[in-house]
């Protein structure tokens, strides 16, 4: 019988996607590991693989198509022998619902953005298991098995993210040899209890309300897309949750930049150019080494201390932003960690990045110094437990051994989630920070 193609969640909190491309047409015979669409979600475009062999009956929602809802038929497959007249009589996928039923689905905590917490709802919904329900048989495309076979990985522990809870590519090609790649075991987080009526803050005009305000004004409406919608709601959490606090210190960058330029001469054979945020990102990575109680998140009702230092740096595309995460930041040379970044900046803006290369890290750098701003506040990216957001290099006079020089200093604010680190704690950290910046040799020991 016809098998239903589904709309594919390609990340943990996709809710819904863009189904940006088919590249396939109806009558097409494709295999399984085939890429047949590609699907953007709120953060990226990614290509979609066929699970199954067969003949694309009917495409079911046209490409360019937004607000697909995870799970909602896509196309019909058919398999050998079956014609196009059983790809009709296959049921349409269902309408969305209606505002009036959209709100009261709202209202029992199904239909928020996402990346927002599931109101009246504290626990997350569990990912389909790839075995059959009566026996030991595990459900994965013929690529994946074929790439498990090649690392010797055991399929029976993956969780698979295909339709039904198929294992795919994706899920094995970040699992390492010989190990099944571990499912993620979200944390319950309790719902938090409503505030008293007297303590809660008031709230803003609507949008009716707002759009009656500008009716005789000269406007232009911009719609939101997923990314400007999962921005707006993460940010909005982040600062209605999270008890932010500023620790401020500025680095003199002279020994930096001196040593920045030398690098940069003798790479410059290699088509190396280190940039000032390259050293920052070693100087963050060195510093939560050296202060590992930092090096912390928030888990909702415990705090995970990472080994690592995984480092996100804001990058910004049109529209919006990423926050690739380099790995093992720590470890990794100047150089390496430079052409990293670039790869990972340049694949952001082109939304190519996969879901794993912009998700986790415990900490996050956000610079403006290239356009030009001195100084500034950044906004915590959950559930990191701090950001540093870096301005640009000043030459400002400064008073060394009772005399004024000028030094080209650089204002930095570290943005603090209190609930991870206290005080103390985050000036050790930012001063570690600043000592790497001001000694920048040591970086390379």
């Amino acid at each position: 019988m016809p098998t239903e193609i589904l709309m594919p969640a390609l990340s943990p909190t996709m809710e819904e996607g863009t189904l940006a491309k088919w590249l396939v047409k109806e009558g097409d015979e494709v295999r399984s590991g085939d890429i047949i669409a590609e699907i953007e979600t709120d953060k990226a475009t990614m290509e979609f693989e066929a699970v199954d062999e067969g003949t694309i009956g009917k495409l079911l929602v046209a490409e360019g198509s937004a607000g697909v809802k995870v799970n909602t038929p896509i196309a019909v497959l058919l398999e050998e022998g079956e014609d196009a007249s059983a790809a009709a009589a296959s049921p349409a996928p269902a309408k969305a619902a209606p505002a009036a039923e959209e709100k009261a689905a709202a209202e029992k905590g199904y239909g928020g953005p996402i990346g927002a917490p599931v109101a009246g709802d504290a626990s997350p919904a569990k990912p389909t298991p790839a075995k059959a329900e009566g026996g030991d048989r595990v459900f994965a495309s013929p690529l994946a098995r074929r790439i498990a076979a090649e690392k010797g990985i055991d399929l029976s522990g993956i969780t698979g993210t295909g339709p039904r809870g198929r294992i795919v590519k994706a899920d094995v090609e970040g699992a390492k040899p010989g190990a099944a790649k571990p499912a993620a075991a979200p944390t319950a987080v309790p719902a938090a209890a409503p505030a008293p009526a007297a303590a809660q803050a008031p709230k803003g005009p609507s949008a009716d309300a707002i759009l009656k305000m500008y009716a005789d004004r000269e406007t232009t409406e911009v719609p939101l897309d997923g990314m400007r919608r999962t921005i707006a709601a993460r940010l909005s959490e982040a600062k209605q949750t999270i008890p932010h606090f500023y620790l401020r210190r500025s680095a003199k960058l002279d020994a930096l930049m001196e040593f920045r330029a030398m690098l940069n001469k003798q790479l410059e054979s290699r088509g190396v150019k280190l940039s000032v945020n390259d050293f920052v990102i070693k100087a963050c990575a060195l510093a939560l080494q050296q202060v590992p109680d930092a090096n912390a998140i928030w888990a909702g009702d415990r705090i995970l201390k990472l080994k690592p230092s995984d480092v996100a740096v804001a990058v910004a595309i049109e529209g919006g932003l990423f926050t690739p995460v380099l790995k093992d930041a720590h470890q990794k040379t100047l150089s390496a960690l430079s052409a990293e970044m670039k790869d990972l900046a340049g694949r952001a803006k082109s939304k190519k990045l996969a879901p794993h290369e912009y998700q986790g890290g415990s900490f996050a750098i956000s610079n403006l110094g290239m356009f030009g701003i001195e100084n500034f506040d950044a906004v915590i990216n959950p559930p990191h437990g701090a950001i540093l957001a870096v301005g640009a290099g000043i030459q400002t006079p400064v008073v060394e051994k009772g005399e004024v020089v000028v030094r080209n200093v650089m204002s930095m604010t570290l943005s603090v989630d209190h609930r991870v680190i206290d005080g103390a704690l985050g000036a050790q950290l930012l001063e570690a920070i600043v000592n790497h910046l001001e000694n920048p040799m040591g970086m390379l020991a």
